[in-house]
């Protein structure tokens, strides 16, 4: 899956240096991942959330980090992307701000 953009994990690792390495391990396995449906995603990652209708480009959040941190991304399976919507501490990702983008 190509992973777009490494930028905002970079940008969250900044601000949370203990989100840096399951940031990257997430990142490492999603990049050489090719998820073909939800399906392939709940087996690379059992506790992934789909939010929403299951479609093109809906919404899928991760938890990273011992669930220290959720990661929401939007994948399109067909073009094989992973576009980085947020990431969040939980306590951010509970306000739910994020549901509003």
């Amino acid at each position: 899956m190509h992973v777009i953009s490494k930028k905002k994990l970079r940008e969250f690792w900044k601000r949370w240096p203990q989100a840096e390495e399951p940031l990257r391990a997430w990142y490492r396995i999603v990049d050489k991942a090719s998820w073909e449906s939800f399906a392939d995603v709940r087996a690379t990652f059992p506790r992934a959330d789909l939010v929403g209708h299951l479609d093109e480009g809906s919404r899928i959040v991760f938890d990273v980090g011992g669930n220290k941190f959720r990661l929401v991304v939007v994948v399109f399976f067909a073009f094989g992307r992973v576009y980085i919507r947020h990431v969040l501490t939980h306590a951010e990702y509970d306000r739910g701000k994020w549901k509003e983008d």
